[in-house]
């Protein structure tokens, strides 16, 4: 892998070189272990499918930055914006590792009094934007991101969440890892 990530590229050629890498927001740096490629106009799951909006133009650029957007109302999911400014493409931060500032994630993701266990702080993109501390401030943000040091195995499949363009392999994960939402052995 380039010791830099080229965000100017589009977003399902960036999605497999995010795995890997950190990314490190208020006090959290996470190992991200799942994405989602979004493809602006040309994929009708994107956000940015029918065009800019106050709520997404964030998305539209400059690459390299933070999209964040509340989630059903609850939960604040991160993008990375890439492609060439104006193109509305991004990755969704999906899943990671929690490498450091643990207790500040746990802190983050406690509910009820119960305890998260480690492969659940940021499994999932809501899960992930809280134990990040992600707010609707950072969007627009420049995104703190690390290389990684040697390219994961990963594997590609279909989108999960989403009612719209689900079936194209524009998800990314690392295969067997805990910290990635189900269904995870897919292809199996």
């Amino acid at each position: 892998m380039p010791s830099r990530i080229d965000f100017s590229a589009p977003a399902d050629v960036v999605a497999p070189q995010l795995l890997g890498c950190t990314v490190t927001h208020n006090g959290v740096t996470i190992r991200l272990t799942e994405v989602e490629a979004y493809l602006g106009a040309e994929d009708a799951a994107a956000h940015t499918y029918r065009g800019k909006t106050p709520r997404n133009a964030a998305m539209f650029g400059p690459p390299g930055r933070l999209y964040v957007y509340l989630s059903y109302g609850i939960h604040l999911n991160g993008n990375i914006v890439c492609a060439p400014e104006g193109t509305g493409q991004g990755c969704l931060m999906r899943g990671g590792e929690v490498l450091e500032g643990e207790e500040l994630a746990r802190e983050r993701r406690q509910a009820n009094g119960k305890v998260v266990a480690y492969e659940n702080l940021a499994r999932g993109p809501g899960n992930l934007g809280r134990a990040l501390g992600l707010s609707l401030e950072d969007n627009g943000a420049p995104v703190m991101l690390a290389p990684r040091d040697e390219e994961p195995e990963w594997v590609a499949g279909p989108r999960v969440g989403i009612s719209k363009n689900a079936e194209v392999p524009y998800r990314f994960w690392i295969p067997r890892n805990k910290t990635v939402s189900t269904p995870r052995g897919y292809p199996k």
